[in-house]
């Protein structure tokens, strides 16, 4: 079973493990935002309906949408 950034809760860390196939354009945007293969972080708070989802990734605080999240393999620290 592949994890994706949105299978996590709040205050879950994980480490990125890949980008899935298919994501090209959020692949650069996540990339220009220090999210790469073998950095952690950790999911601050998800919004009420899921979107979107705000994590700490090097000392930096972000928002992704959902379709970004998804776009993440993760594993769990």
């Amino acid at each position: 079973m592949t994890l994706t950034l949105n299978d996590f809760i709040s205050g879950e860390r994980g480490r990125v493990r890949s980008f899935q196939s298919g994501g090209g354009a959020y692949r650069r945007t996540l990339l220009t935002m220090g999210i790469t293969p073998g950095v952690a972080l950790e999911v601050v708070r998800v919004a009420p309906l899921g979107d979107p989802v705000e994590i700490r990734v090097r000392g930096t605080a972000l928002s992704l949408r959902r379709a970004e999240a998804a776009v993440l393999e993760m594993e769990r620290l």
